[in-house]
């Protein structure tokens, strides 16, 4: 019985405790180049696992626009719900995996993962 409990609970994520949930990380500022902010754990980990799930390892990678949308299915609703602030966060994960992910020197640029 104990076997089981184990497998059930390694297929159900982890909710994050309430400190986990409050914790922040600094970050390059999307709007103003240069600047640092301070940023949810949380909802900046789910983007980084989303964003990295649909970026293609090879080139033509995705527009902004394409990367975007793409990450929308994969985002925890109640971090996100509806999709809210998902373009801004999925940009400021993109800054920040600069040893993860190419800009590719195209009109539009494109990202894929290194």
């Amino acid at each position: 019985m104990s076997r089981h409990k184990a497998s059930h609970a390694e297929a159900e994520p982890r909710r994050p405790s309430r400190r986990e949930a409050t914790a922040q990380v600094v970050v390059k500022n999307v709007n103003v180049p240069g600047h640092r902010s301070r940023v949810n754990v949380p909802k900046d980990t789910a983007m980084r696992r989303a964003l990295l799930s649909v970026l293609p390892t090879t080139a033509p990678g995705l527009t902004q626009a394409g990367m975007f949308q793409a990450v929308l299915p994969y985002l925890p609703g109640d971090l996100f719900p509806g999709g809210a602030k998902a373009n801004w966060w999925a940009k400021t994960v993109q800054l920040e995996a600069k040893r993860l992910v190419a800009r590719e020197h195209t009109k539009p640029l494109r990202w894929h993962r290194i």
